[in-house]
């Protein structure tokens, strides 16, 4: 990857936490931290690593994206929305009655959004099933799943790691949002998932630890995935939470709540400085 293309997403994934600010401020709620800390991913999905289609969001071979840690919407609307699947000024409707963009995402009403998500653990099964039917469909798209750390304290998402290595799913890449925070505190103290990666592999995986907020090394996991053969790819990624906006950053009261005025300035200060500096470079 040239700088010139890793200045470029890192100039996308501030817009798409700007657009993670405007949209929890406008609703008063909404999740954040974890979005925050996603938007480098959300951003390496859409921008470079995808076959997608915003003038054709339902293309029968286009890749698919299931948001498994539903409540992280605001930074996929954000990739969604700069993407072109919807206009950006949608954005500053998040979780209003009427608006396309609730606070989990709704496949039935938001372009782009491949599955409805929200009860923990369920979008990485749907998204296995998603890889298999496209395996007997004789498809070559993909299939891409962003869990939370938290999140695979649920029994289901083993069940689907264990379908998914059964089935030699080598379409199928599940990524692990490990950011180390849950809405109750540390996940260590909550419930230590101890060594993912490892955990994965035994499962039948193929994985990789990586940083997560980091192109050059979100792109060689990415080239690593599509080399697999006969077996799924695990990439468990090391996150800030709430990257970007400084005092949301490692705090897990921003893993659901809304800036309130004076904090939505401070935090968009803080990430149009960052828009400038990347613009200048």
């Amino acid at each position: 990857m040239t700088q010139a293309e890793k200045k470029d997403l890192a100039i996308k994934a501030t817009k798409v936490r700007m657009a993670v600010i405007e949209g929890t401020h406008s609703a008063k709620c909404g999740h954040p931290g974890g979005s925050l800390g996603a938007a480098e991913l959300f951003t390496y999905l859409y921008f470079r690593e995808m076959n997608v289609d915003p003038a054709d969001p339902k293309a029968p071979d286009r890749d698919r994206f299931v948001l498994s840690k539903g409540h992280t919407a605001p930074g996929l609307y954000g990739a969604l929305a700069l993407r072109g699947f919807f206009p950006w000024e949608d954005i500053m409707t998040l979780r209003q009655i009427g608006s396309h963009l609730q606070g989990h995402p709704n496949m039935n009403m938001t372009p782009g959004v491949d599955m409805s998500t929200g009860s923990l653990g369920q979008g990485v099964s749907a998204a296995a099933g998603m890889a298999l039917a496209a395996k007997h469909m004789g498809k070559t798209c993909r299939v891409y799943t962003l869990l939370g750390d938290g999140e695979i304290e649920e029994g289901e998402v083993w069940e689907a790691f264990m379908f998914a290595a059964h089935y030699k799913l080598d379409n199928f890449v599940v990524i692990v949002d490990k950011n180390g925070l849950q809405i109750d505190g540390p996940t260590a103290e909550v419930m230590d998932s101890g060594d993912v990666v490892e955990k994965m592999r035994a499962f039948g995986f193929e994985a990789v630890e990586i940083d997560g907020n980091d192109f050059d090394e979100l792109e060689r996991a990415f080239k690593q995935a599509r080399e697999t053969k006969d077996r799924p790819f695990g990439i468990v990624m090391r996150t800030v939470k709430g990257l970007g906006v400084s005092y949301m950053e490692n705090a897990v009261e921003w893993h659901g709540k809304g800036p309130n005025d004076a904090e939505y300035e401070i935090a968009m200060s803080e990430l149009n400085g960052k828009l400038a500096e990347l613009e200048a470079m």
